[in-house]
């Protein structure tokens, strides 16, 4: 009988209502109360008062329709999400469904994790109703917060300032707001919280003087003017002073905006911003203003479309006072206008929360509307997902991401090992994509190492990274492994490594490098005893000149872009070594040697040892350039800078090295000699029109009289 009677308290508010959605209520409230029944809450209460006061929010407070009302009651009745009732309509069973989905998070009310949990809401939230009926059930339980044990009421105060608060705000649910945050407040502060309520009630008759006295001289200067006006004052909320008591550090006396007025002008729309101004500068004439303070939101109005000028001003008494002038229709935008003032607090957003956000404007500026949630869900292009490991911490990735990326996101050992997962207890592979919601358990082999069609698997940068990382590493200890092993086996045929035998081999394999071939042998890919047949069966001397005949000098260039040998990040590679004879940097003109022991040398064409290397050992040489690529490698260049001794010459070389942030200087070396000097300058950058600029300038410095550049 209690419970009827509570529940047709609500119903009363339901008048308005068809009678098919009446009827509607009335079965999901029948769910509800079944599931429920027997069930009491911590002051003793049945369970099912806490669905019927949240459905009181939904439709008193917040004038959502039927449909809200339905699903709330369906959710309530099944928060696991086991066995939703299936006759209803498709949008009341998504809402109920997504519903479940947030109540199930884990949620750990961390200020680190708290903006992925409310991005996280906000993604399993197709229809934006469902985040207003979340709202409703979180301001419920925290106007029932009094008869929870403490660590729930602390828990729940934590949880409701983190994520709840922050998403009423960004809905532009500002009562909401305050009252969530003053009663977090009133358990996690409550020696604060009775401090700041006390002085407010104390201060409250000065408070109504102060406003009086204040408004009585603008007054009669508005109707001197003729201007048609309204008064509001608002006492900033408990939380919010005592936020500022904690920033500026000073007690409650210090907090100078505890109040603030507002001056509305009933304008024509042709009048809204003179008459506004015309305010100000009644307001100005009267007052001191704080012109520092001046927020001109009228002229330029915030994106939100949020409009005001805001001022503050100081009393002959010595007290300051902040001022809101605005229309009407500025004050109902600002008072209703969603996600104003969270923007206006700084706060970046996603591209998918402003689109649905809109969707949530439009429900509560129409309120007896309801909307397409399927078109809504069609609507929405979610870019982002959030993923939680066993232990329940929250990942966010982009969408698209897979079991590969999440397992490289909490690390790369674990990414490298990877060889599956489970993700919601049901085994999946590495390539297996992963939604917004799901839990994801990687399972991982001691023998796994990354592959090349991996990249195929991935989506994030830093997966890639560290794929290709791990592959280069694993290369490096194959080359070294193929290398030892080639050497002990030609050992053991009583043969010793030789440029011949090797070239032989790279030309016979059709390999570029040397790294190719030990990688190959270390991988098991070449057969040993192969390469022992097709030694015997060969005379040294006709390889070296066959060799010699087919290879074609560097001089002459090939058209086809496989006969050169592109070089990039792999410098710092067993594959690559730059020339210490030369130095070459990117752009200039390069070449590959073969070496036994070092891999390919890059040389420039221009080297002093170029012609003896290309003359002896043609055959050994390969064809390079450099590959254009976002990431810049740092090349040492050296220069030698001769002329008269000035006086502050080495002041006007200096500037012009300093001039070009991409150089920057390794040593400078300077001597004297009869009035002469000579600098050596070695630096470092990233290509080679950067370092012939640098000379051109070091050139026309006065009394440089010779800029060269050194081989080393």
């Amino acid at each position: 009988m209690i419970i009827k009677q509570r529940f047709d308290i609500f119903f009363g508010l339901c008048d308005s209502f068809s009678g098919e959605d009446r009827a509607l209520i009335l079965k999901s409230f029948e769910h509800v109360r079944k599931a429920k029944e027997g069930i009491v809450r911590e002051n003793g209460e049945p369970f099912v008062f806490h669905a019927i006061s949240i459905a009181e929010i939904l439709v008193k407070e917040l004038g959502l329709t039927a449909a809200s009302v339905v699903a709330m009651f369906l959710h309530e009745s099944n928060p696991e999400g086991r066995d939703i009732p299936k006759n209803f309509s498709d949008d009341i069973i998504k809402m109920a469904t997504d519903l479940n989905k947030i109540s199930n998070i884990d949620i750990k009310a961390t200020s680190l994790q708290a903006e992925k949990f409310r991005k996280l809401i906000v993604s399993l939230s197709a229809d934006p109703r469902v985040i207003l009926i979340k709202l409703a059930d979180r301001l419920e339980i925290m106007r029932s917060l009094s008869f929870f044990p403490a660590s729930k009421q602390l828990k729940k105060s934590n949880e409701t300032l983190l994520l709840y608060a922050p998403l009423a705000h960004q809905l532009g649910l500002y009562n909401m707001k305050q009252e969530m945050e003053d009663t977090a407040l009133k358990y996690i502060e409550p020696e604060a919280y009775r401090e700041i309520v006390t002085k407010l009630r104390t201060s409250d008759s000065e408070r109504n003087r102060l406003i009086a006295d204040f408004l009585k001289p603008i007054e009669s200067e508005l109707k001197l003017a003729g201007i048609k006006y309204r008064i509001k004052s608002r006492t900033k909320s408990i939380y919010s002073i005592w936020r500022k008591m904690r920033k500026q550090q000073v007690p409650f006396e210090g907090v100078y905006d505890v109040f603030a007025i507002r001056i509305i002008s009933d304008s024509l729309p042709g009048d809204e911003k003179p008459d506004c101004w015309k305010i100000y500068s009644i307001v100005t004439n009267i007052y001191t203003p704080n012109t520092s303070r001046l927020r001109d939101w009228i002229s330029s109005p915030r994106p939100t479309g949020y409009e005001s000028l805001h001022i503050t001003v100081d009393t002959p008494e010595k007290k300051t006072v902040e001022v809101q002038i605005r229309s009407v229709r500025m004050d109902e935008i600002a008072e209703s206008g969603i996600a104003a003032h969270w923007r206006y607090k700084g706060v970046q957003q996603l591209e998918t929360m402003q689109l649905w956000l809109d969707k949530v404007k439009k429900l509560l500026n129409s309120p007896s509307e309801d909307i397409d949630a399927q078109a809504s869900l069609q609507e929405l292009k979610h870019d982002e997902i959030f993923v939680f490991t066993p232990a329940g911490d929250l990942r966010q990735l982009p969408s698209g991401a897979s079991v590969l990326d999440f397992a490289f996101d909490i690390h790369t050992g674990i990414g490298a090992k990877c060889v599956g997962a489970r993700i919601n207890g049901k085994n999946s592979t590495i390539k297996e994509k992963l939604k917004t919601g799901d839990v994801v358990e990687i399972i991982t082999a001691k023998n796994q190492i990354p592959k090349a069609d991996w990249l195929n698997y991935v989506v994030t940068s830093k997966a890639r990274s560290r794929i290709k990382q791990r592959m280069r590493e694993e290369e490096t200890k194959l080359a070294g492994l193929g290398k030892e092993m080639l050497g002990r086996r030609l050992k053991n045929w009583k043969l010793s490594i030789s440029d011949d035998i090797l070239s032989f081999l790279i030309k016979y394999y059709k390999f570029k490098v040397i790294t190719d071939l030990y990688v190959a042998i270390g991988a098991e890919k070449i057969d040993l005893a192969e390469i022992k047949g097709l030694l015997q069966n060969s005379e040294q001397k006709a390889v070296e000149n066959q060799d010699m005949a087919d290879k074609t000098p560097v001089r002459r260039k090939k058209s086809e872009n496989s006969d050169y040998l592109e070089i990039d990040e792999k410098l710092n590679n067993v594959a690559f070594k730059l020339a210490k004879c030369c130095n070459p940097i990117f752009g200039d003109e390069i070449f590959g040697f073969v070496t036994v022991k070092e891999g390919i040398k890059i040389h420039r064409t221009v080297c002093p040892n170029a012609l003896r290397l290309l003359d002896k050992y043609g055959y050994r040489v390969i064809q390079a350039r450099w590959k254009q690529t976002e990431e810049m490698q740092s090349f040492q260049a050296s220069l030698k800078i001769t002329g008269y001794d000035e006086y502050g010459i080495m002041g006007r070389i200096n500037d012009v090295i300093m001039k070009d942030t991409g150089i920057s200087v390794r040593s400078l070396n300077i001597s004297n000699t009869k009035g002469l000097f000579e600098a050596r300058l070695q630096v470092y950058l990233h290509y080679k029109k950067q370092l012939d600029m640098l000379m051109v300038h070091l050139q026309q410095i006065r009394g440089v009289e010779k800029v060269i550049r050194l081989s080393n």
